[in-house]
């Protein structure tokens, strides 16, 4: 790759600024929002600690899978598996994984467009005085059901996500992930810190961190599996592309290792929020919903000292942890039609961010702003397909691409530069050409029974 390629794609200016880049990427409404809802839906502690496994056994291995992937090619998903597998049925993996990349992002930014929009309510005072749920949950309808609001926050989200990308790798997404991650995590330490000094909030962590067996089901692996893949933006291509902006000289096993890292320490700290929080209104856990912070949490704003600034904070964390992923989700496509297209990085920005716009509109109007999506239910439904099974079915074949079609030696040798001992190899390439596949194999097997179940 010559230098004025390489500066047309664009390059990590140090390893801090990766990790902060990847993390951000990882880090994002799927530990906010997601994770508790999702945890709270599925058995609290029992989902916890099956998701930690997850993360740790599974999450890394194909974490590490992509960034060797990404850096040894320095090109997009697609490019990727063609560069390694030219003219190879390889390539549909990325495209794949750029649809689904685009498929998320239409619909986790109605949720971060929500954010914004509760920001303004909550900034304004719409949450003062005695707040009941019956106030609460009029008020998240009344909201969400209006097509003007939430399209007019999803443009708004898309819009400022979509300039962020068009700057570039080091003038956009360095430049602004050096700055929202660092007030993501102040943000979220300060929070759990007063969370988990509100009343009764022991009862919460008892639901969030003492598992109750009893619980466990292939629902909760399938959720907990799942969630790993969303929250470490694995499955989707997003993390082959940031480590093809990775130097030869970069470590890749402490790379993803730190990445995954922080992320579940930022989930984990999200349920220090969530659920104390939730326990200090009387609701100890199992609350779940895709509106469980929109719904709750105004009422517990309303009632404990400073509520007015912990609202303003909360939904503010929100935004900064949404965009860090929205940058993430958009760069992918971005990535490919700027290096397989040669299409200037502007065009493609805007491109891509008008079409995730234009399929965003049918989730963003399926909470009542129009009777068809909303009686179909598209929100849902993208995020089964997109954000549960299409992220495994893409963390399937990229571990059987590494692992049989390039070859695992071959990978190695990729992972050596950087790291020339590596001394998890034989772990890692056990768990990455059969401990991975054949796990997400048997649970999309029975997913139908799961889910049902």
């Amino acid at each position: 790759m010559d230098g004025q390629e390489q500066k047309e794609r664009g390059i990590w200016g140090s390893k801090i600024a990766f990790i902060l880049a990847a993390t951000g990427s990882a880090i994002g409404l799927g530990n906010i929002w997601r994770f508790p809802t999702t945890a709270s839906q599925n058995g609290g502690a029992v989902f916890v600690l099956v998701y930690i496994l997850a993360v740790v056994f599974i999450g890394f291995t194909v974490m590490l899978a992509e960034l060797t992937i990404g850096r040894h090619t320095q090109k997009n998903p697609v490019g990727a598996f063609n560069y390694i597998k030219p003219s190879s049925p390889w390539k549909l993996i990325g495209y794949m994984g750029i649809i689904t990349g685009v498929g998320i992002l239409s619909y986790y930014s109605v949720v971060a467009g929500w954010a914004i929009g509760y920001l303004v309510k909550t900034g304004s005072g719409a949450f003062k005085g005695e707040i009941t749920g019956q106030i609460t949950s009029r008020i998240f309808t009344e909201f969400s059901s209006d097509p003007l609001q939430v399209l007019i926050y999803l443009m708004v989200i898309l819009g400022i996500t979509t300039y962020i990308i068009s700057r570039g790798v080091r003038k956009g997404i360095e430049r602004w992930t050096k700055v929202l991650m660092p007030i993501l995590f102040l943000l979220i330490i300060f929070l759990a810190i007063r969370a988990l000094t509100l009343p009764h909030a022991g009862e919460g962590l008892s639901f969030y961190l003492k598992p109750d067996f009893s619980k466990f089901s292939g629902k909760v692996v399938l959720f907990a599996l799942g969630q790993a893949f969303f929250s470490l933006s694995l499955g989707m291509g997003t993390i082959i592309t940031y480590g093809s902006y990775l130097s030869k000289s970069d470590n890749l096993v402490t790379s993803a290792g730190w990445v995954s890292f922080a992320d579940t320490l930022i989930a984990l700290l999200a349920g220090l929020i969530i659920f104390p929080t939730l326990a200090f209104s009387g609701q100890p856990g199992d609350v779940g919903g895709v509106g469980l912070v929109f719904e709750i949490f105004p009422i517990i704003f309303s009632q404990i000292p400073g509520g007015y600034i912990f609202g303003i904070l909360f939904f503010a964390l929100l935004i900064v942890a949404a965009l860090t992923s929205t940058i993430s989700l958009l760069e992918v496509p971005v990535a490919y039609f700027v290096d397989e297209r040669n299409w200037p990085r502007q065009k493609a920005a805007i491109v891509i961010g008008s079409l995730a716009f234009f399929v965003g509109v049918p989730s963003a109007l399926s909470w009542g702003g129009m009777e068809f999506f909303t009686k179909i239910n598209v929100f849902s439904i993208f995020d089964t397909i997109f954000g549960n099974i299409a992220l495994a079915v893409g963390a399937l074949f990229i571990c059987l691409f590494l692992g049989y079609a390039w070859g695992a030696k071959k990978a190695i040798q990729e992972i050596f530069s950087g790291n020339p001992r590596f001394r998890i190899r034989p772990l890692w390439t056990f768990s990455v050409k059969f401990l991975t596949p054949i796990a997400i194999i048997i649970i999309l097997i029975f997913i139908k029974t799961i889910v049902s179940g």
